[in-house]
């Protein structure tokens, strides 16, 4: 791994790769000190208190552990990457806003803008944005538990926490880095991805310690942290959507169940629904993502179709390494 170290000289120019980012001086002279790898989207990624970041989001990491004030009252979702970010988003943007968007057919906003757009990453350096929304403000985070800002850590905000097969996680990232990465960069091979993603380097890996982060304060502060599998939740959509509302302090009432709430909220927030919705098939996020880049295959187990039986064995092998021994498996 290279390590890059501050000059003595108080005028040591910057390298090219971060002159090209709109990061604050004392950003740039960090990740001048940090451990640095070759990136999946960017063209670097930097280590930071064990977690790997591209320089903008360190950058909005550092912007929201300094000026983010959380609330009591606030939801946070929080994911690995690919890891049904955009699912989790649609599903609870929903269900909190039931009351004052009970029609999911028509006049909803799901219908005309990104989940992505709707739900804001707190570290993407969006913080003003997310201080003007209304209560009870709903935002996400790739964020590990660790490198949380210390006023969601001490407030009683909801943190809710989804997580999924590493190999699929493996496999949507490997195809949505692909998608986004600049064509000068050319094609991320399957087998560095692979490497890079097994020494636990990417976007806000390592992946294991990540969950793990999540999965040990779940079972410390139930009331805090919810923590859910991807898988779990395909199997038994109702089960769980039900779940998260108990846990978010807003249950379904019968005459909200007997109206066929709960499967509304479902239906809306589909895979299928979302994916031909016209605001998803064009355009692009406030972070200039294209929206369609977003909705790829949403299944469970298409690691199957890229994944040879020895990157599998290695794959569960560290998984099994990392969890069984706190009580966690796939």
């Amino acid at each position: 791994m290279n390590t890059m170290k501050n000059s003595s000289d108080e005028n040591t120019s910057i390298p090219k790769y971060l002159q090209q980012h709109d990061i604050s001086q004392d950003c740039k002279e960090l990740l001048l000190t940090l451990p640095l790898e070759k990136g999946w989207i960017t063209t670097t990624l930097h280590q930071y208190q064990g977690f790997w970041f591209s320089p903008m989001r360190l950058h909005g990491t550092l912007s929201c552990q300094k000026f983010f004030q959380a609330f009591d009252t606030d939801i946070l979702l929080v994911t690995s990457p690919k890891s049904g970010t955009t699912w989790l988003k649609a599903l609870t943007y929903a269900l909190i806003n039931r009351n004052k968007y009970p029609n999911t057919h028509s006049n909803h906003p799901l219908l005309t803008t990104t989940p992505h757009d709707l739900v804001p990453y707190c570290d993407k350096d969006f913080v003003s944005d997310i201080q003007t929304l209304s209560h009870p403000r709903l935002f996400s985070s790739h964020l590990s538990y660790e490198l949380l800002p210390k006023s969601v850590k001490d407030s009683t905000c909801k943190v809710v926490y989804l997580c999924r097969d590493p190999k699929d996680v493996f496999a949507s990232l490997w195809h949505f880095s692909n998608k986004i990465r600049a064509k000068s960069s050319g094609t991320l091979l399957l087998e560095d991805a692979f490497e890079s993603f097994c020494k636990g380097v990417s976007p806000f890996g390592p992946f294991w310690e990540h969950v793990l982060g999540y999965w040990k304060k779940s079972l410390e502060s139930s009331e805090k942290v919810m923590f859910l599998k991807y898988e779990e939740i395909k199997m038994k959509p109702e089960f769980y959507l039900k779940e998260i509302a108990k846990f978010l302090e807003c249950p379904f009432s019968k005459e909200e169940e007997s109206k066929g709430m709960v499967d509304d909220i479902l239906n809306l927030c589909s895979f299928e629904k979302l994916s031909n919705l016209e605001v998803n098939k064009t355009g692009k996020t406030s972070y200039e993502i294209e929206n369609k880049s977003f909705f790829r295959l949403g299944q469970v187990g298409d690691w199957k179709n890229l994944l040879t039986t020895k990157m599998i064995e290695r794959i569960n092998t560290i998984t099994e390494m990392k969890f069984v021994k706190h009580g966690l498996s796939f």
